[in-house]
């Protein structure tokens, strides 16, 4: 299935994405979960309703709907760095690190506001911050049933589905001048350039599980303005979505709404040195789900530095 959240003559909605249609659940099943948060919360039982809904309840044009980012509020959105190897050598990011990046190191996961979430279709402010905007087309893992240390072979049994998130990132993150330098304050700024609101957009849909086929064998693109500049497979990660969904359950407790960004592959702009500009439309492609675009807003005029003083 391909479960959506919609807008339809000013009424939010959530429901499943077939063919060119979209079916209400909230109105097919006016006593059932009222978001596709509460619904991958209820479980099994309610995904199994929701099935049956789409293949005989009323529906409407998709064309005449607006989809939104299928989970508004996630309980946690949270992202991995560096878990395709082109990636971190474009980027410069290992340093001179000769261990094979699989079995002799971890992934390295962050968490990510839940401001940051933007629909398909969103115009993303430019942050006043930054003078250089980033894309990253990522697979993204959406939770199902709560997981605590559970193994790469029970993974799957704990993930509902995928969708595809570009996690905008601000590259050139500026603060005060005469500002001391501390161990760390590199990742930090790089940290902080990940923030800004709506810079994860998520969807168009998620596709569940059953419908994927292989997570570790898809198709991964990125267009800007029609031109592509990432073009990989999701093989090619250094940690598959399993062996992450592992990790990070050992971590903490993963509860069904959480989504994983895994990384992205090589043809970011802080590798290429091709920033975003203003107007900029940007297209992340993942085969088995669709289509993510997204428009980068207008520059600002001026910029600042962020100082808690």
């Amino acid at each position: 299935m391909k479960l959506v959240t919609f807008e339809h003559n000013g009424r939010i909605s959530y429901g499943v994405l077939v063919e060119d249609r979209i079916v209400d659940i909230r109105a097919a099943w006016p006593r059932g979960p009222r978001s596709l948060l509460a619904a991958l919360e209820a479980g099994d039982k309610a995904m199994g309703r929701i099935a049956e809904l789409a293949s005989s309840a009323p529906s409407v044009p998709a064309d005449q709907a607006r989809l939104l980012a299928p989970l508004a509020a996630p309980p946690k959105i949270i992202a991995m760095a560096g878990n395709y190897a082109k990636h971190i050598k474009e980027s410069r990011l290992d340093k001179g690190l000769t261990a094979d990046p699989h079995s002799d190191t971890t992934p390295r996961p962050f968490l990510m506001p839940t401001t940051c979430i933007a629909n398909p279709g969103d115009t993303i402010a430019w942050p006043a911050y930054s003078t250089e905007i980033d894309y990253e087309a990522e697979l993204t893992v959406v939770i199902g049933r709560r997981a605590k240390a559970v193994s790469p072979a029970e993974a799957p049994d704990y993930i509902a589905g995928y969708t595809i998130a570009n996690d905008v990132s601000a590259r050139s993150v500026t603060f005060a001048e005469g500002r001391a330098r501390r161990p760390w304050d590199e990742f930090y700024d790089w940290l902080n350039g990940k923030w800004a609101d709506g810079f994860c957009p998520i969807g168009p849909c998620i596709v569940t599980a059953d419908a994927i086929g292989d997570p570790r064998n898809l198709d991964i693109r990125l267009a800007v303005n029609g031109e592509i500049r990432q073009n990989s497979n999701t093989r090619n990660m250094i940690f598959d979505v399993y062996e992450m969904v592992s990790f990070l359950s050992h971590l903490m407790t993963l509860t069904p709404g959480d989504i994983i960004a895994t990384g992205t592959p090589e043809g970011v702009g802080m590798g290429t040195g091709r920033f975003l500009n203003a107007g900029d439309e940007i297209t992340a492609t993942i085969e088995g789900i669709g289509d993510l675009t997204v428009t980068l807003g207008e520059r600002p005029e001026e910029f600042y530095k962020p100082c808690p003083r």
